[in-house]
């Protein structure tokens, strides 16, 4: 069970989430809170399951995927397979970021990154429509990305 979040909680995981990496010295400078209370707050997240880890966020036109997509795809009951295997079998394919199963009239939401949109293209056509239980696609590429958190 998490305990209630208070305000210093939550500006710790601000600050957690900008920068990861940022020393416990500096956090607490910027929160104005000893430097124990901070590793204990830290602790006391990781304990409670509010931070699940710590991670990078990589620029990922440096790695050469800048072309992000979002995929809407329909669930093929008929397929043999229930949806969550489906949505497991299309996260396990190479590009694809987020698998999300979906509300309304789209069973599946999909995230993928590659270096163009042809490739984009290619992972649809040759990968994510091959797979049983896939229906109807529609892709969509993004132009820019305004705000992503990870």
């Amino acid at each position: 069970m998490v305990s209630t979040l208070d305000n210093t909680d939550m500006r710790l995981l601000k600050e957690l989430k900008e920068n990861a990496r940022e020393n416990i010295a500096s956090l607490s400078k910027k929160l104005g809170i000893p430097r124990t209370t901070v590793h204990y707050r830290i602790k006391k997240l990781v304990e409670e399951g509010v931070i699940e880890k710590f991670t990078v966020k990589p620029n990922y036109k440096k790695l050469n995927l800048g072309t992000t997509a979002f995929i809407l795809a329909r669930y093929d009951p008929d397929s043999g397979l229930n949806q969550r295997e489906v949505a497991e079998r299309i996260a396990a394919l190479e590009g694809v970021y987020e698998v999300h199963i979906i509300a309304g009239e789209w069973d599946l939401l999909i995230k993928v990154r590659a270096p163009s949109s042809e490739e984009v293209g290619q992972i649809v056509v040759d990968k994510l429509r091959e797979i049983k239980g896939v229906g109807q696609t529609v892709t969509m590429v993004s132009f820019v990305t305004v705000k992503e958190e990870l």
